[in-house]
């Protein structure tokens, strides 16, 4: 997801982020930063603001000198990777690591069946759209078939929509100022069928990758998507509508950011910032207006109410309730219903990644991307069957959701989210788990769980029983701290939890911070990446990341800027453990205005698939631009916009120049 903290122009669906504003945690309690300042307090760190204190560099100018030397004479000692790094910056295009390739494999409006239309952005249509690749693609995964890793199905997310880049003339401009419509109801439409996610078999022909659009299990999910509701909220009367009194179906899936691949090969959504679909008002008595408060409905950002009532929450006061989930997709079985998982909680879900325990129960990492949030993790009650797919199908009906507590002697510990235990009583209004599922955030803030920096894609590693959380960002803490000057945390960090006894389905673990992100030759921003790491090599505002096949841990981040870092937004990889632990090397960058998502490497090693989000975005802030980007200035910019990459959201398939794998 978008940084939140930019400095955005004024488009309407730009509010769909904006909103994210101060966080609407409303409890007291400790927040990471607070936690962590107690820790290492008596480490000596400086207390103060980044903006009043000086700060020793914790990596110096000749260290990171050295460092670039280091870089020109081959690979970090001690470290994993040695691939030659990209230099970072900031231009139209997008660069990987020499001797490597990054091939666009599809983009916005390409075709998933061979019967589609083929793209015309100047003349698009909900019809069309339903037969095309979807916009903004954020998750990235691949599901092999017959075992291979060169033939399988690639599922990606598509999270939301971006109208003043994708409809020629929604936009005007009169003395500079940047105006634009609301969306006509056939806009909306074509809206609503360009969100949801993609199924599409491809395979890798003479070492480059190939869609198959004649693939029987290609498929579209849209906002129009018929689903079921299964788990413990499935028909409660807070889940009814007048179109579904039963309270067990539901059309579509919304903001769809990260998610994942479950062990038996389905496909798993993550409904994040689901607030900003919804319109109209509820009286300040109406039995859901302290849910809504807690999660920030309505968000308004899109004009879906005016044409479709059940986004309209005068008139569908249930419908979002419905919103905010774990979405699985029987990749398998096109005609299937894909089915919202209750048992895992409702929040803004950045994503669902997981890996099997060591007693064959499966756990799940979960962030609630919102600052002032938390980290959850849900363990099945069944335990996973290698043996029998059909026996795994609704494993995630069934388990235990638990929320983080980060204590400052370092330890974790997972709190168990179950109705009738601590507080999570009727007298709280919780009757039931249904209730607990429903107001997840408020449960948790009765727990006393920890708000966290906007937790974003966490992922474990079952052989090790470790789990890395990205935490992008949060410069509304206002409270300075012994041990973590950055009370503004404008760069973000990543922490790394060990578990108990090296088992992911552990109550109780340890943390540390592998590394607090930022530009180390700046004093006041008190990043913490290795001497190692060049110039190129560090980044700001983690978002999502993958441990490949190795155990190693790439990462890729959203909200580089030329106005923030000097930088564009990429895929870096970091090493984690021995000497080089720390240490940060450029991999792949993407296009100015573009996020860096996905990503996803195969099991062979010999592919990354990676995310290109929304390119050429917020062009007021890059001085090429000069203002801000919508349909026609990229169209006359770029003529050949049906083709550029820079104007698609896209996803790329890297592979190594001649073959072998990757890092």
């Amino acid at each position: 997801m978008r940084d939140q903290d930019s400095s955005r122009h004024v488009f309407r669906t730009t509010q769909l982020e904006a909103a994210d504003g101060p966080g609407l945690n409303p409890t007291g309690n400790r927040t990471m930063g607070e936690i962590i300042a107690a820790r290492f307090s008596r480490r000596g760190f400086l207390r103060g603001s980044m903006a009043s204190v000086a700060i020793t560099a914790t990596v110096s100018p000749m260290a990171m000198l050295a460092a670039d030397d280091a870089k020109a004479q081959g690979a970090v000692e001690g470290s994993r990777f040695s691939f030659p790094e990209v230099k970072a910056g900031v231009d139209a295009d997008h660069h990987v690591a020499e001797g490597y390739d990054a091939d666009v494999l599809l983009r916005w409006g390409d075709k998933i069946f061979a019967d589609a239309p083929e793209f015309d952005p100047e003349n698009q249509s909900e019809a069309a759209q339903e037969r095309q690749f979807g916009y903004n693609n954020d998750f990235v995964g691949f599901i092999p078939l017959n075992g291979a890793h060169d033939h399988g199905l690639l599922v990606v997310n598509h999270e939301y929509t971006n109208d003043h880049l994708m409809f020629p003339g929604i936009v005007t401009v009169t003395d500079g100022k940047v105006t634009v419509a609301p969306a006509t109801e056939n806009q909306v439409n074509i809206e609503m069928a360009a969100h949801g996610g993609t199924v599409i078999e491809i395979r890798k022909v003479d070492g480059k990758w190939q869609t198959v659009l004649e693939g029987r299990q290609n498929r579209r999910i849209t906002a129009k998507t018929e689903m079921e509701i299964a788990g413990p909220a499935a028909g409660h009367p807070r889940m009814r509508t007048k179109a579904d009194p039963e309270g067990r179906s539901v059309l579509g899936t919304i903001n769809n950011c990260a998610g994942g691949v479950t062990p038996w090969g389905t496909y798993v959504m993550a409904e994040e910032n689901f607030h900003g679909y919804f319109i109209g008002e509820l009286p300040s008595d109406h039995p859901e207006a302290r849910n809504y408060a807690r999660v920030g409905v309505p968000g308004a950002s899109y004009d879906w109410g005016r044409f479709h009532d059940r986004f309209d929450i005068s008139k569908e006061p249930n419908e979002p309730n419905r919103f905010g989930w774990i979405v699985e997709v029987d990749v398998n079985d096109p005609t299937s219903v894909p089915k919202k998982r209750t048992a895992l909680g409702r929040f803004k879900h950045e994503g669902a990644e997981s890996a099997v325990a060591r007693d064959g129960r499966v756990v799940f990492y979960l962030g609630d991307d919102e600052r002032f949030d938390y980290v959850y993790k849900f363990v099945t009650a069944g335990r996973f069957d290698p043996e029998n797919r059909a026996a795994n199908m609704d494993l995630l009906d069934e388990g235990t959701l638990y929320v983080a507590r980060f204590d400052e002697d370092g330890s974790v510990t997972w709190l168990p989210l179950v109705q009738g235990e601590g507080p999570l009583t009727a007298e709280n209004g919780f009757e039931s788990q249904a209730d607990v599922l429903i107001e997840t955030r408020r449960a948790a803030d009765l727990l006393e769980a920890t708000p966290m920096d906007r937790p974003e894609d966490i992922q474990p590693n079952a052989d090790t029983g470790r789990a890395y959380v990205m935490l992008t960002n949060n410069t509304k803490r206002d409270e300075a701290n012994a041990a973590n000057p950055r009370v503004e945390n404008a760069f973000g960090h990543i922490i790394e939890i060990i578990e108990d006894g090296e088992d992911i389905a552990a109550t109780k673990g340890r943390w540390e911070i592998l590394v607090k992100c930022g530009d180390p030759s700046v004093a006041e921003v008190g990043a913490t990446f290795s001497t190692a790491t060049t110039e190129d090599g560090w980044f700001g505002m983690p978002d999502n990341c993958a441990i490949d096949a190795e155990g190693r841990l790439w990462v890729s981040t959203d909200g580089n800027s030329p106005s923030k870092t000097g930088r564009t937004d990429g895929l870096w990889a970091m090493d984690i453990e021995g000497a080089a632990r720390g240490t940060s090397r450029l991999f792949y960058r993407v296009p100015v205005g573009a996020e860096m998502c996905g990503p996803c490497p195969t099991e062979d090693m010999t592919t990354f698939f990676v995310a290109v989000q929304h390119p050429a975005d917020e062009g007021e802030g890059w001085d090429e631009f000069g203002r801000p980007s919508y349909y026609e200035d990229l169209s006359t910019r770029w003529p050949d916009f049906d083709d550029a990459m820079p104007v698609r959201p896209s996803v790329v398939a890297i592979t190594k120049q001649g073959g072998g794998k990757i890092g």
